[in-house]
């Protein structure tokens, strides 16, 4: 059964840092490109940040570039996304996504962050 598990959401004040994490079972994570997606009310679902399925490459969203950074360890199927500076316009649920290049994509439940004074 294929799971991805997000954690490490919450309240933040303005400033503030959270680190999320997405644990992987039921596939072989290695071999998937990770990708953390966000989606704030009455929004659409955005891209946040692709990692590669080695850690070699990663890619963010404009809007997080120098704020946030993605990393995983494949030896505990895990990735994660550092998050720093948080502004309350990144409020959102977060999203964990897996990728394979043949076309196969899981998603997680999603974790809240909420950023405010």
């Amino acid at each position: 059964q294929v799971q991805l598990v997000e954690s490490g959401g919450g309240l933040v004040q303005p400033g503030g840092s959270l680190r999320l994490s997405c644990t992987a079972s039921g596939f072989t994570f290695s071999t998937y490109f990770m990708s953390w997606y966000r989606q704030a009310p009455g929004k659409e679902r955005e891209l946040v940040a692709t990692i590669s399925h080695t850690g070699g490459n990663t890619n963010y969203a404009n809007s997080v570039k120098g704020r946030f950074t993605i990393s995983r360890s494949n030896a505990k199927d895990t990735v994660y996304l550092q998050m720093n500076s948080l502004n309350v316009e990144d409020t959102a649920v977060y999203y964990c996504n897996a990728a394979h290049v043949f076309g196969l994509e899981y998603w997680g439940q999603g974790t809240q962050v909420t950023v405010s004074s």
